[in-house]
């Protein structure tokens, strides 16, 4: 199944240590991570990827790293996340090999028309809600792009932008296999505690959709 929490940390969002962070997230049952730092230089971001590869290396974590499909190969990560004007799925997927996750930014049902036929292992939708972690982020898309994505593709599909523990239920209820969260964890007093309840809610969230609702029930009356 795929992991229900998607924590990314974005440097220049982080208060705490990235190492120590991504350690404690794990910790607390967190099994997908990202590192984003768009500001290091390419050799600051390699080494700070090494250090979380090498952290997470016996952890149920898998560390994704943004952008650069080569430091994850060659940290020996678990993915990479490339967005639409990054290298294709196709050449990220040649650089860092089979046994590594690609994952695809999607802003539009014509992008995710495309992701869907294109070598990725999960789809990404935003921003779902207003954020405010990007400088100059996409149009606001709603949980109605998670609807019509949820039509077209079998694929995982993540909501990302602006998600909260309290908007999390309506976009696991849209269609979303996954919630990515970077400021509703990393502001937090104790990311892993929040990190945890999103778990939870994921958990009762999955739960009610495997239920049959009531206007579904046959009746012997």
């Amino acid at each position: 199944m795929f992991p229900a929490l998607y924590a990314i940390l974005d440097q220049q969002v982080m208060k705490a240590p990235v190492v120590k962070c991504a350690k404690e997230l794990a910790a607390a049952g967190v099994e997908l991570i990202q590192y984003r730092a768009k500001e290091l230089s390419p050799r600051a971001y390699f080494a700070t990827c090494s250090s979380l590869a090498e952290a997470l290396a016996t952890a149920k974590a898998r560390l994704i790293i943004n952008d650069r499909p080569d430091i994850a190969a060659m940290v020996g990560a678990g993915g990479v996340h490339v967005g639409q004007d990054d290298l294709t799925p196709d050449d990220a997927r040649k650089i860092c090999g089979s046994g590594r996750w690609v994952g695809l930014s999607t802003h539009n049902i014509e992008q995710v028309r495309a992701a869907a036929r294109a070598p990725v292992d999960y789809i990404a939708l935003g921003p779902i809600f207003p954020t405010s972690t990007k400088q100059k982020p996409d149009p606001v898309v709603g949980t109605s792009l998670i609807r019509e994505a949820r039509k077209l593709t079998r694929k995982p599909l993540v909501a990302i932008g602006g998600i909260t523990l309290e908007r999390a239920p309506e976009v696991f209820a849209a269609g979303a296999n996954s919630v990515a969260v970077i400021r509703d964890l990393l502001d937090a007093r104790d990311p892993a505690s929040r990190a945890r309840e999103y778990l939870a809610l994921a958990t009762k969230s999955r739960v009610a959709q495997a239920s049959p609702s009531p206007d579904r029930e046959g009746t012997n009356g």
